[in-house]
């Protein structure tokens, strides 16, 4: 079967390789229309193997990263692609979030995370000396690793195997014509009896294009990093979180240890004026006119406008961004970071106003539709990809 693959990310080189190995897709063609794979979410996050700490049980996230963890660390080590299973901690720096962090703890054992253990602050500091807090919860299985190293080996095993990655390939359109996928891009016509859309921050676009109802917009949350001046990477020895907000699937201003070297802080979240905008002055007007104008966005502002304002400031005010670090970190002073880069988040609203908080696998014809996979679909990558795969069949 010739299967069409649109997003060439680590999500969609993954699904190319299961359906490879899975036998459904021996034609299989991924486009991309960037000139090479991974640059957007895969090339721009903060490199963690996220565990499945924070994902109800139950849900397609917490099976799929929980598996997904631990086949990825299995991928690194056959490929020698670089990564580390460090670990973490979670601090509770104030006595009302000490609930949220036992139901965290709950959820991870539910979801089957092993070695997970509750901390006061004279055993959590001897992991991380200069972090401050009430009580830690301590997640072993977490680590980080270099994703575009993951996506570059994907690519030369999708290759070998006899299928084509196409780079500076952008989908223009989509139509079924006698039982197959008529694909136009900018670099010709693409014949496909299947098609997949990976697309991420163009997920949506990509469904409408290919004659699905979304039932969704991708808002894209711009996160922010600071960096630790290498002299003062030593504040940190592996990664440290706080207690996470339960009605936001973002995690809140963290420290990473990154496999390359080096210690990010951050992100905050920010609406993006562009879907690819990785800077405080990118602003495409179409983007920004599909995310102001859609009444899920408006219904989202108007519940939670004092969390955006906060994370606003945070964006346009060191001081404030610094603030917030030293919840975790008190010895932290400005002077102590330098700028990082930053990440653009596809995050899936329904008209409602409510932010999708598990990964949306959307059948369509002849086609399925990965319409909400953020973090922590890196991590679990190979294990959506077989998902999909058996999907099709």
């Amino acid at each position: 079967m010739r299967i069409a693959i649109i997003g060439g990310g680590i999500v969609g080189l993954a699904t190319a390789r299961a359906l490879q190995r899975s036998g459904a897709g021996r034609g299989v063609q991924v486009i991309e229309k960037e000139p090479e794979v991974g640059l957007h979410q895969t090339g721009h996050n903060s490199g963690v193997l996220h565990s499945g700490l924070y994902y109800a049980p139950g849900s397609l996230k917490a099976r799929l990263a929980v598996e997904g963890l631990a086949r990825m660390v299995t991928f690194c080590r056959e490929h020698d692609i670089p990564h580390e299973i460090c670990g973490k901690i979670v601090v509770a720096v104030s006595a009302d979030e000490i609930p949220q962090l036992e139901e965290l703890a709950r959820r991870g054992a539910a979801n089957g995370i092993p070695g997970l253990e509750m901390l006061e602050p004279e055993a959590f500091q001897k992991i991380e000396p200069h972090a401050a807090g009430l009580r830690a919860l301590r997640v072993p299985t977490t680590g980080i690793v270099d994703f575009p190293a993951v996506a570059g080996t994907l690519r030369r095993q999708i290759e070998e195997a006899g299928g084509e990655v196409r780079t500076g390939c952008r989908m223009l359109s989509a139509t079924r014509k006698g039982g197959a996928w008529g694909i136009e891009t900018s670099a010709g016509t693409v014949e496909a009896d299947y098609l997949v859309n990976c697309a991420g921050l163009h997920c949506d676009r990509v469904a409408a294009a290919s004659g699905t109802d979304p039932g969704v917009r991708i808002i894209p949350f711009r996160g922010e990093y600071y960096r630790l001046r290498p002299e003062r990477a030593g504040l940190v020895k592996h990664l440290i979180y706080p207690v996470p907000d339960p009605a936001f699937p973002f995690l809140g201003v963290h420290f990473t240890r990154m496999i390359a070297g080096g210690v990010e802080a951050g992100p905050n979240a920010v609406l993006a004026l562009k879907r690819e905008g990785y800077r405080k002055t990118d602003i495409d007007l179409r983007d920004a006119w599909e995310s102001l104008g859609f009444p899920g966005f408006r219904r989202l502002a108007g519940r939670y406008w004092r969390t955006g304002i906060g994370e606003m400031v945070r964006s346009w005010s060191k001081p404030a961004f610094v603030r917030a670090l030293q919840r975790l970190l008190p010895e932290l002073r400005g002077a102590d970071l330098e700028p990082g880069g930053a990440g653009v988040r596809a995050q899936a609203l329904d008209g409602q106003g409510s932010l999708l908080s598990d990964f949306a696998l959307v059948p369509g014809d002849r086609a399925l539709h990965v319409l909400n996979a953020p973090s922590p679909a890196a991590t679990a990558s190979l294990v959506i990809g077989e998902e999909i795969a058996r999907a099709i069949g």
